[in-house]
């Protein structure tokens, strides 16, 4: 049985670290929901005339309602930009459609739902603290249900009803200038970074479910029934550090992630096996140009190869220091360091090649694998990415304030998918274009997912969030085919759909046998949950939740046991 090694999250702070951020920010291990109000509702539905599967709306928890959330309806333009409308509920779904019998299990999204504290707003999508949403489906039925990940920040927040630790784009505002000397001493030390886990979700091979963010603190073990926050995920090795990628690569036998070195630049490759909280280094990459290594949001793996991507948008901790956010906030962009793509061999740490591309900014990549010759010795890696057309301005656009004030114009930068050939032969460069006419997805794509039976292998199908123009914000779902060049698009007038998160039909033979689950948000103030079919992208099923929830960011699949 694999050790639950985690710290029990309300008793985690040392008294040295409390008294590291001024008073009116310590912690309150107090649990009770004053002020909070309590309701349940019991209501039933028959099959309807199309012999649509409906099922009975179970008796949902408690709605427990922060009494400190209340924004102005001046930013409730749209649901999906507009904070949780209450920290929990769980109920069970009318389903429209047929929910596949074969698909068992539990979708977890996790992502910011919560942008106001008191009465200051949060400035950026990222800053929010995290909202875990969860579909739990089993014999053609639907529960669902949501709740606050309570990381110290959120608790911290909630209690003193301001900002604690410093967010993506925000820093706590102290009483005097001891406290502001004190908060960059634990800047350093790591002590006022926020613990906000509000960017990816992870099953572990041992079977534990962690939510994740950029920040290695902001590593939390929860429950999937009952979304309970256990605990941190505490790193039982001595590597250190403060910051890793949000997006490991996790599989039943193995978690990679990278560790950003802003000393020396540079990257740790490192591995942890299911049943220990111990990295192990397999190799280090030094960084080949620039002050600070680049931003690694993501990184893609072959069967045999770690890619370590260097980005020119680089990490800078002249701009962690300020007390207002810059233009790219934690980061900056160096065009004149170049751009490079390592790789890294999986079994012996050593680096196979280290090429010059193109300049690229990218939050995800898609997935990678090793292209062979016809005798079967590898020549080439290729990867795919989700790339901004080396623009930087998609951070801006990401601001609260611009994604509630779309007007109707074309604002959304282009984007496309990249695709990177990283030659093994010595050579100096390697190449990025385009997969596929970028119109064939409105030259806009983010939020990727693909079958993880592929994950490293040669594949042909991923499904990410496109655009249909003019917008401000990826607006449709979109099945890319890497072979035919092509891509099926998804859309509904006023929707933002999140992440569309793939399902492989067990025992399939085919790459796209499989369901594709969505949540859409509404411009209404609606939302639901999605079911497509994984061939051909048709609608096969949907639930409308009680409200909207806002956007989300990355989910993964928790099969039944």
């Amino acid at each position: 049985m694999a050790s639950m090694r985690f710290s029990t999250i309300r008793n985690s702070l040392s008294p040295a670290i409390v008294a590291a951020h001024d008073k009116s920010c310590s912690i309150n291990n107090s649990t009770a929901h004053h002020g909070f109000s309590f309701w349940s509702n019991n209501s039933t539905s028959k099959r309807n005339a199309r012999d649509l599967t409906v099922t009975s709306i179970a008796a949902p928890l408690p709605v427990i309602a922060p009494s400190w959330e209340k924004e102005s309806a001046g930013n409730r333009d749209h649901v999906a930009w507009t904070s949780v409308r209450q920290e929990r509920w769980e109920g069970e779904l009318i389903v429209q459609g047929e929910i596949p019998l074969w698909l068992s299990g539990t979708y977890l999204r996790n992502g910011p739902g919560l942008w106001r504290i008191g009465d200051y707003d949060f400035r950026h999508l990222f800053d929010g603290y995290a909202t875990l949403v969860k579909l739990h489906f089993e014999n053609g039925r639907l529960i669902a249900s949501h709740r606050q990940i309570e990381s110290e920040a959120y608790k911290a927040a909630k209690k003193n009803n301001k900002l604690c630790y410093r967010e993506f784009s925000e820093v706590p505002k102290r009483d005097n200038f001891l406290a502001y000397v004190g908060e960059l001493a634990n800047l350093f030390s790591g002590a006022s970074l926020t613990d906000n886990a509000n960017t990816g979700v992870v099953k572990l091979g041992d079977g534990r479910v962690v939510c994740l963010t950029e920040t290695q603190k902001g590593s939390i073990v929860i429950d999937p029934d009952t979304l309970d926050t256990l605990g941190r995920f505490e790193y039982s090795d001595t590597l250190g550090g403060l910051i890793h990628s949000a997006h490991p690569i996790v599989t039943e036998k193995e978690f990679l992630t990278l560790l950003p070195d802003l000393v020396i630049p540079g990257y740790l490759v490192v591995r942890m096996e299911p049943g220990t909280n111990e990295r192990k280094v397999i190799g280090r990459v030094n960084c080949r140009h620039g002050p600070a290594p680049g931003w690694v949001h993501s990184f893609p793996v072959t069967e045999h190869y770690v890619v370590v991507p260097e980005m020119p948008l680089r990490y800078c901790a002249q701009n962690l220091l300020k007390a207002e956010p810059t233009p790219l906030y934690k980061f900056q962009w160096h065009p004149d360091s170049k751009a490079f793509v390592h790789v890294m061999c999986k079994a012996s740490g050593k680096i196979v090649a280290s090429v010059e591309v193109p300049l690229f900014v990218t939050f995800h990549f898609i997935n990678a694998y090793e292209e062979e010759d016809e005798d079967g010795r590898v020549t080439a890696i290729i990867a795919h990415c989700c790339e901004h057309n080396a623009d930087t301005t998609i951070l801006e656009k990401l601001k609260l304030q611009n994604l509630r004030s779309f007007s109707g114009e074309d604002v959304l930068p282009d984007a496309r998918v990249g695709r990177f050939i990283i030659p093994l032969d010595g050579s100096p460069y390697g190449k990025l274009d385009a997969a596929l006419d970028p119109d064939e997805h409105g030259r806009g794509v983010d939020m990727c997912s693909i079958n993880p039976n592929y994950l490293g292998r040669k594949y042909r199908y991923a499904y990410a969030c496109g655009a249909h123009r003019p917008c401000n914000f990826p607006n449709t779902l979109t099945k890319i085919d890497l072979v035919e060049k092509k891509a099926k698009n998804w859309y509904e007038e006023g929707a933002v759909p999140s992440e569309p998160f793939f399902v492989p039909r067990p025992g399939a033979a085919e790459e796209d046998d499989g369901v594709v689950i969505s949540m859409i948000s509404q411009k209404n103030g609606g939302g639901y949950a999605l079911l497509l079919d994984g061939s051909t992208f048709e609608e096969i099923a949907r639930a409308n939740f009680p409200y909207g929830l806002p956007y989300g960011l990355h989910g993964c699949w928790v099969p039944k046991k």
